[in-house]
């Protein structure tokens, strides 16, 4: 049965709060798929991954850059787990169903509380996962940016 984080940005874009996160995940040696909704925006997130800080390099690669098994990030759109992942980062909210997260051991919802089919996606996702008796954690930012847990 997984663990599920919910992310509520609040104060920060996907894009800031996503690699540092990633960051934490990779730091544990489990291997991790991020899954978004299409192609186009996997290939953004790629973009950004290579990008976002000159100082550091978080090891991750597409369908395009082959060798999926080998990756220790793969990010995607398709449901295969193709890297063996036992942790998933979902991007777009609504791109998963609570079935495909049971495969994962743990599972991290990323969704932007200033949109609001992402508040609502992620609102059923949560009861859904409440519903199928999974370990939930809901994490909301606070006026610093930094995360604090919710009961």
């Amino acid at each position: 049965m997984p663990r599920i984080d919910f992310y509520h940005l609040q104060k920060q874009s996907r894009e800031e709060v996503l690699p540092k996160l990633l960051a934490k995940a990779y730091a544990t040696g489990k291997k991790i798929l991020v899954r978004s909704s299409t192609s186009e925006k996997t290939e953004k997130l790629n973009e950004w991954l290579w990008t976002y800080q000159d100082e550091s390099f978080l090891p991750h690669g597409t369908k395009k850059d082959g060798f999926a098994d080998k990756q220790p990030v793969f990010l995607t759109w398709e449901d295969d787990n193709v890297n063996h992942a036992e942790f998933l980062f979902v991007s777009d909210v609504g791109s998963v169903s609570v079935e495909y997260m049971s495969s994962y051991e743990r599972v991290f919802v990323i969704f932007d509380g200033n949109i609001a089919a992402d508040l609502d996606a992620a609102r059923q996702l949560w009861q859904q996962s409440k519903t199928a008796a999974y370990e939930v954690h809901y994490w909301q930012q606070n006026e610093r940016g930094s995360w604090e847990q919710k009961a």
